[in-house]
């Protein structure tokens, strides 16, 4: 009966089963015709040196734990050249050496510590009716073997942060399965170049921009084809459009609150012109720095713009209670332009309107009553140029195309875009599309985009194949994701060690 509940036993003789209190004890002994294999030799011996009691841990029974007491034989190895006398019979599900729970039990075990590991997982146990304390659960999670893993042909790789701005480790997987691979305990070109040189076999490496993983795969086996990441140039375009977008709030604002005109835009223009007077003269960028007092970067903020205009943002504000409202304060100014604030915070408050009169006067003081759309900020302006057409709602699509043309520059921006994403669906034909969207870009006034388009450049190779072949790091960054995830259920105090045995095992 026991034997069919627990199939472990069927290999012992149970002597006795004790239901008591909180513990399920059962007295069992192996059988003395058994035999049983030296584990150094291998030898078959039936020979008896004498017996031992064990006392093994087992999976809980009905909400008890589960005590075995095991009488086992110690038994002479009959093999002269062996080097041991004497060895303890091992019953296949029961009893493994040195152990003193079941096999069971322990997969159970290392199943919790590589889902929870630490004090998380001690807590979990307690609950299955296991009592362990958080080292015990480290302990088991570190001894758990790690899978040897073929060496994969298509290799993706990314760094990730051991502890934000000190340290960082490098995670290498298999880009086609998604299978970690291993985790290097550093970001260096020299440990990534001696890692792949070691492992040869690999045909493609999938990337992001890093110059340092391009290097390192560069030096360790120039045949290797490298992909960039075609997020990552997703990512850099939207970010350089943004900047573009913020150089022309001028014209795209116009149809919204008018700019600011206080102290901060006469600072920027007398600033800008000074800049531009002394890069007229000859001067040097960091010599117009030292002489302004002002920052390399900020100068050179500075000269990359045509006209004073651009760097002059246009007005964020945040969403109010009047919103909902605009529409109608703007159809009664215009029938009666000198309606008094009071009478129209009479009739919103009808509307349902719950906020104060004071910020009802700032909201037309501010002028976004008259304003043909509610204020943008260069963001929500990018989101528009980016995303696809086919995802826009119909007031949105009216939206994009009047951002699109309010100047020459936001139309040839949107059109850039437009034709990069063409190019993200890999196909061979993208590498001659890529020079001619270059050529595209390089021809229109738009410098933020003229500085991404040089850094494709630089990595050209790399980029090509990212929009010809089907390979790319995707997977990667969501092993990176996952990685965060693992950080934080040990509250970020993981070292190295732990955190390999971790991801390779998740």
């Amino acid at each position: 009966m026991v034997g069919d509940l627990l199939p472990q036993l069927a290999a012992v003789r149970v002597d006795r089963v004790e239901a008591g209190g909180d513990l399920l004890r059962i007295t069992a002994r192996t059988r003395d015709d058994a035999e049983a294999a030296c584990p150094a030799c291998g030898q078959v011996s039936d020979w008896v040196h004498s017996r031992y009691e064990r006392h093994v841990a087992d999976e809980a029974v009905g909400g008890r734990p589960v005590v075995i007491d095991l009488s086992v034989r110690r038994l002479y190895c009959e093999n002269p050249d062996c080097e041991k006398a004497t060895f303890a019979e091992q019953v296949d599900g029961l009893t493994k050496r040195y152990q003193r729970r079941t096999p069971a039990l322990q997969k159970v075990i290392d199943a919790v510590a590589v889902a929870l590991a630490g004090s998380a997982g001690a807590r979990l146990l307690s609950v299955l009716h296991q009592a362990l304390s958080w080292a015990c659960v480290l302990n088991c999670l570190m001894r758990v073997a790690l899978p040897a893993r073929a060496v994969p042909r298509v290799l993706g790789i990314d760094e990730f942060a051991l502890r934000r701005g000190h340290r960082y480790a490098t995670i290498l997987i298999d880009a086609v399965t998604g299978e970690r691979i291993e985790v290097l305990p550093d970001r260096k070109m020299e440990t990534v170049t001696a890692w792949l040189k070691d492992h040869p076999g690999i045909s493609v490496v999938c990337r992001d921009g890093a110059g340092g993983f391009a290097q390192a795969t560069t030096d360790a086996n120039p045949a290797i084809t490298q992909v960039c990441d075609r997020w990552h140039l997703w990512h850099g375009l939207a970010e350089a459009a943004t900047s573009e977008i913020r150089a022309h709030s001028a014209c795209w604002a116009k149809a919204g609150p008018p700019l600011r005109e206080g102290t901060r835009a006469a600072t920027t223009r007398e600033r800008w012109q000074q800049v531009h007077q002394l890069l007229g003269a000859g001067v040097g960028l960091l010599e117009c720095a030292r002489r302004l007092g002002l920052a390399l970067n900020t100068v050179k903020r500075y000269a990359r713009h045509t006209e004073p205009e651009r760097m002059v943002t246009a007005p964020l504000y945040r969403p109010t209670l009047v919103d909902p409202y605009r529409d109608h304060l703007r159809r009664r100014r215009a029938e009666d332009p000198a309606v008094p604030v009071t009478h129209l915070l009479a009739e919103i408050k009808e509307l349902g309107y719950s906020g104060s009169a004071n910020l009802l006067v700032r909201y037309i003081n501010q002028g976004r009553v008259e304003a043909d759309h509610a204020s943008l900020s260069p963001r929500r302006v990018a989101r528009l140029l980016l995303t696809d057409p086919d995802h826009l709602r119909e007031e949105q699509l009216v939206l994009r195309d009047q951002l699109a043309g309010a100047c020459p520059e936001m139309t040839a921006l949107a059109a850039a875009t437009t034709g990069f994403a063409a190019l993200l669906t890999p196909a061979p034909a993208n590498a001659d599309a890529l020079t001619g969207w270059i050529t595209q870009v390089r021809a229109a006034d738009l410098p933020f985009l003229h500085a991404y388009v040089t850094g494709l450049e630089r990595d050209r190779t790399a980029v090509e194949h990212a929009l010809t072949l089907p390979w790319h790091n995707g997977r990667t960054e969501g092993v990176n994701n996952k990685i965060k995830l693992l950080k934080r259920q040990t509250y970020g105090r993981a070292g190295y060690r732990l955190l390999r045995q971790r991801i390779l095992l998740s």
